[in-house]
């Protein structure tokens, strides 16, 4: 029994938790509430920890704080979706009580933590939902605190804690009539509950089944010989070393040995960065980033001959950089996420200056928005999420980007994207365009066709798997065993007298001669209304329609 851990304990802890939740993100992702093929929760909480488990692999140091703050930014990078986004915020407050560990923690450090990382994560979500994963983490935190000075051992205190967030799932239904319905528990507390029974797996030694890690590719360095494509990532202000250096060792000298190209990374090292030096005795391939090429290249002369020296000038090159992005900057740009080729297009139709592809099947994360927004050569940044899940992301992205200001417009789908993105005007101030493009998203109702995963009763419908079903961003409105039954059905529970314009945007399982039939009975059914149609290429939904 551990009276208290360590780093390297800890550090065990969140790997093992990161583990069970992989092995357990499919059950984790079925608990979406409504029957449709895109339920995510569990494959966006895995992602973000296994975001945080990158960063915590690549810290070096055993020290609480070090540990921490790798932890703390891996899962902020990663974040994903609502549940992604909130479990970064818990780990996030647990974090600023573990860091000032010196060497070990108790269990009341780590009730601690618990009371922190739900205060976080409430503080992150502008208006909390009791019934959620908040709920989970609070009544586990509350618990906590309450137990904390009864406990001797880590292991028992975690028991106790699990119980007590195991019965607030359980309370989740009561909480929230859509879980009652649809007869699930919350999806995002199952989640954090698979996390921390991993954490006491991780102490008592308990097996959890194999199962590998899906891991992002970790980002690549400048390993090609003579790319110096690094220079685009760095802080174009300030560059401390100023010559890229790179160059072959060939016919070694019978004095060289293994260890002297050991040595010689070393020295590279000592004198700048972004190093590669790797060969055997017949071959050495070098680079370095310094400000002493002459040196460099000196070292490598006491192996053998250099072949193919070539020193480049990065103050120069970044000198010119900066300049081409000060001709080309602007005052203000736009980032969409989606998926679908056919709508991407309409995006960039639209002057957006650039497109992350996600969405239904796949969020990105607030690191992978901050990214987009950090390439794009302007000062203001509107960001389009197109997905309620994805908002939340994209307002953390905004602690993630230096020198730019996002403004994230709460867009709920894609055609609320669109109406936004019409919305831009160049001439008006970013505020100006901010006001209109959010009331622009009332003007649009918008509904989609998607097919059942399960069978289920949820608002009002009795549905089987494999029925067509049509919904807007709240609840179920149409079904029917026939596509074209739901979408009129879809069409005539959303349609006002005020709607003039019927838009179809049909996905990659739909023909374009089946969505022009189908536009061509609506346009019968409602000849007040122009009826458009255009291929949207995406996944899942088979038809996102919008009514303006």
């Amino acid at each position: 029994m551990h009276k208290t851990i360590n780093s390297s304990e800890f550090r065990k802890m969140i790997l093992v938790g990161a583990k069970q939740l992989d092995v357990n993100r499919a059950r984790v992702d079925a608990l979406n509430v409504f029957p449709v093929p895109d339920g995510d929760t569990g494959t966006n909480m895995s992602l973000t920890m296994q975001s945080a488990v990158r960063e915590l692999t690549a810290c070096q140091s055993s020290a609480f704080a070090d540990v921490c703050d790798s932890l703390s930014k891996g899962a902020l990078k990663g974040a994903r979706g609502n549940s992604g986004v909130i479990t970064s915020q818990i780990l996030k407050g647990m974090c600023t009580v573990l860091r000032k560990a010196e060497k070990e923690i108790d269990v009341k450090t780590f009730a601690k933590a618990f009371e922190a990382g739900s205060k976080v994560a409430y503080g992150a979500v502008s208006v909390p939902k009791e019934g959620t994963i908040l709920t989970v983490i609070r009544m586990m935190s509350e618990y906590a605190i309450k137990t904390a000075s009864k406990k001797k051992n880590i292991e028992d205190f975690l028991e106790d804690v699990i119980k007590e967030g195991d019965r607030a799932l359980a309370l989740t239904p009561e909480m929230l009539p859509v879980l009652k319905k649809a007869g699930v528990v919350d999806s995002g507390g199952v989640g954090l509950m698979v996390i921390i029974k991993g954490f006491l797996a991780a102490l008592t030694g308990e097996e959890i089944a194999d199962s590998a890690m899906e891991m992002d590719a970790a980002p690549a360095g400048d390993s090609d010989f003579g790319d110096n494509s690094a220079i685009m990532g760095m802080d174009l202000a300030d560059i401390e070393f100023a010559y890229c250096t790179e160059f072959f060792i060939i016919n070694m000298k019978k004095s060289t040995t293994l260890a002297a190209i050991d040595r010689l990374r070393e020295k590279l090292m000592a004198i700048g960065d972004s190093v590669i030096c790797i060969g055997d005795l017949e071959l050495v391939k070098v680079h370095v980033h310094t400000n002493q090429p002459g040196k460099a290249l000196s070292y490598a002369l006491e192996l053998g001959e250099l072949e193919r020296p070539k020193i480049e000038n990065m103050l120069e090159q970044n000198r010119q950089l900066k300049a081409k992005l000060e001709a080309e900057r602007k005052e203000m740009g736009m980032l969409a996420i989606c998926t679908g080729a056919g709508l991407s297009e309409i995006f960039k139709d639209l002057f957006v200056d650039r497109i992350i592809e996600g969405g239904q099947t796949m969020n990105p994360s607030a690191s992978d928005i901050a990214n987009a927004a950090q390439k794009i050569n302007a000062e203001h940044i509107f960001v389009f999420p197109n997905n309620k899940n994805i908002i939340l992301a994209a307002e953390q992205a905004k602690n993630l980007v230096e020198n730019k200001k996002i403004h994230v417009i709460p867009t709920k789908n894609v055609p609320q994207g669109f109406a936004a993105a019409l919305e831009f005007n160049p001439e008006a101030t970013a505020e100006e365009n901010k006001t209109n493009m959010v009331h622009a998203l009332d003007n649009v109702k918008v509904g989609q066709v998607t097919y059942a995963v399960r069978n289920t009763s949820l608002n009002g419908f009795s549905i089987k798997e494999g029925d067509i079903i049509g919904l807007d961003d709240k609840k179920i409105l149409a079904k029917s065993h026939s596509l074209e039954e739901t979408v009129l059905k879809l069409i005539a529970r959303m349609k006002e007298d005020f709607h003039q314009v019927i838009t179809l945007y049909y996905g990659e399982d739909v023909k374009e001669e089946e969505a022009e039939a189908l536009c061509e009975t609506i346009a019968e059914k409602y000849p007040d209304c122009d009826v458009d149609f255009h291929n949207g290429g995406q996944s899942v939904y088979y038809y996102i329609m919008s009514l303006e």
